[in-house]
């Protein structure tokens, strides 16, 4: 008998949790905790009520972060997956689109004309070009894995957390691509932002204490791939390196332990701190690029 695991869920056996409800002391996964003034507490204890013979008032189930718990866990992840298919084939159909999405920093597309990319003022293709796929494998190793890590994660987290976590992880990467590359050289595709769910991923793991090898193994093997050419095209590691950072960053605090107010201030305050990390480096790299004239 492996002594070192952690317990089922009481509701779900198959889920290993390290938490359990503060009242009766059963283990309780991410979809059957109720947030309580100290910890927190399983659908039967909130049912029965404090003990004072009044029936509570409704108490909405939470996910691990603090978030409402939907009837569809997979809702965002599903919209995100839409947006990129729809947008992919948009390209196809408008010839020259994805030049005026793509992240590109300071270019010029002929001589004479005037000057393109994100340094002139074109920001909104940081995350344009998140939502942009040219080459069809590309897009369906990006939902492939946007699918298998994003739906746990938007369960555990809760709607509008795990998009906080996809957008800036997105943002993130674009960030240091814009910083660290060429200028001319364009990137488009979701990968910063799908690394940023692995890096959620494996912060999500180590707080409610699971395995953490396989996570880790993924995590380098991701890495690895990173540095390899794909059909004659190489893979943008800054990206992928910034989205991981950054993903891993906004669920950390987003996984802060505590309730109420001061835990939702440290929860979106870690939010846009990142954010404005982000904005400083941008800031650098559109100042640099201004300088060269």
């Amino acid at each position: 008998m492996d002594t070192d695991r952690l317990p089922g869920c009481y509701r779900h056996p198959e889920r290993d949790t390290g938490i359990r409800c503060v009242r009766c002391d059963r283990p309780i996964c991410p979809e059957c905790m109720i947030s309580a003034s100290v910890g927190f507490q399983c659908p039967e204890c909130v049912r029965e009520g404090s003990g004072t013979g009044r029936r509570p008032a409704p108490h909405a189930p939470r996910t691990l972060a603090g978030g409402a718990v939907a009837a569809d866990p997979r809702l965002v992840t599903k919209i995100l997956i839409g947006i990129n298919v729809v947008l992919f084939l948009v390209a196809q159909a408008v010839p020259g689109l994805p030049v005026r999405l793509e992240l590109l920093g300071r270019y010029v597309e002929y001589y004479g004309a005037p000057l393109e990319g994100v340094s002139t003022g074109e920001y909104h293709r940081l995350l344009t070009s998140v939502f942009l796929h040219t080459e069809w494998w590309h897009l369906i190793g990006n939902m492939i894995g946007l699918w298998v890590l994003g739906g746990p994660l938007e369960a555990a987290l809760g709607r509008g957390r795990y998009l906080a976590v996809y957008l800036l992880s997105g943002l993130g990467g674009s960030a240091l691509v814009y910083l660290l590359t060429a200028p001319n050289t364009a990137t488009l595709g979701a990968s910063g932002a799908i690394f940023g769910l692995l890096g959620a991923t494996a912060v999500l793991a180590r707080r409610m204490r699971y395995e953490m090898r396989p996570v880790i193994i993924m995590v380098a093997l991701m890495l690895a791939l990173t540095f390899v050419r794909i059909g004659g095209m190489s893979v943008s590691w800054q990206a992928h390196v910034g989205g991981l950072v950054t993903g891993a960053l906004v669920t950390l605090g987003l996984l802060a332990r505590g309730s109420g107010r001061k835990r939702v201030l440290v929860q979106w305050g870690s939010c846009v701190a990142v954010f404005l990390l982000a904005v400083l480096l941008i800031a650098v790299r559109t100042a640099d690029l201004a300088a060269l004239g």
